[in-house]
């Protein structure tokens, strides 16, 4: 609670400033406008996100550091996260060749 609390102490007014003066970064607005719907994939994804965290104890930066020191749990949770994200995309790159046929 204590780094939140001091992160979102120290982001809150660089935000404010960004924002007030249009700041870009590499030619990209700062805070780029990411609001979308609340669909399906969205709510299926963060369930299972949850679920692996639940279930593993671990959160994807503090399971990178794990790896680093050797512990395999950390391992075995990394393993299965990259597997997620590849699966991912390439059933999201399945979507897109399906509606490019169409």
């Amino acid at each position: 609670a204590l780094v939140m609390g001091g992160a979102i102490g120290v982001a809150a007014p660089a935000y404010a400033l960004a924002r007030r003066q249009g700041a870009t970064w590499l030619g990209m607005p700062v805070l780029p406008e990411t609001k979308g719907p609340i669909d399906s994939p969205l709510l299926v994804g963060s369930i299972i996100f949850g679920i692996g965290w639940g279930l593993s104890g671990f959160c994807p930066g503090p399971a990178l550091v794990g790896v680093g020191a050797g512990y395999l749990p950390a391992t075995a949770f990394a393993i299965a996260m990259v597997f997620g994200m590849e699966a991912y995309e390439w059933l999201m790159s399945e979507r897109v060749r399906q509606l490019e046929r169409q």
